[in-house]
């Protein structure tokens, strides 16, 4: 598990087995606690969406991005993309946390990933 600090952008790397690459991100000012989940990049970059959900727990979090991620492995091979899989959850209530700042934290953090995961 390594951290990384970024201005004030936290990533945790998470190991998960399976998975190429599993971040915790979390950014106190805009409330941001999200996972980016890169299940397979054989194919190319992961593509992916994200999903915003009230999660009760990070372990119920984790789980989803996990399924949503390796979905989209596998979404992407059949309809030929040339990307992997990737899928990425943010943990906040979507009709009140859903802010401009949460949002352009979370570009920024997707960002820093210099293209491995769209």
């Amino acid at each position: 598990m390594a951290l990384i600090v970024e201005d004030t952008l936290v990533f945790e790397k998470l190991e998960v087995e399976g998975y190429e690459k599993v971040l915790k991100i979390v950014e106190e000012k805009s409330g941001l606690k999200a996972i980016i989940c890169l299940h397979d990049t054989v194919l190319g970059p992961a593509l992916g969406g994200t999903r915003i959900h009230p999660y009760a727990t990070f372990d119920e979090a984790l789980t989803d991005v996990k399924r949503l991620a390796k979905g989209m492995t596998y979404k992407s091979a059949v309809a030929e993309t040339g990307f992997g899989g990737g899928k990425s959850v943010i943990i906040a209530d979507p009709k009140r946390q859903k802010t401009p700042e949460l949002r352009r934290t979370f570009g920024t953090a997707v960002d820093r990933l210099a293209g491995e995961y769209m």
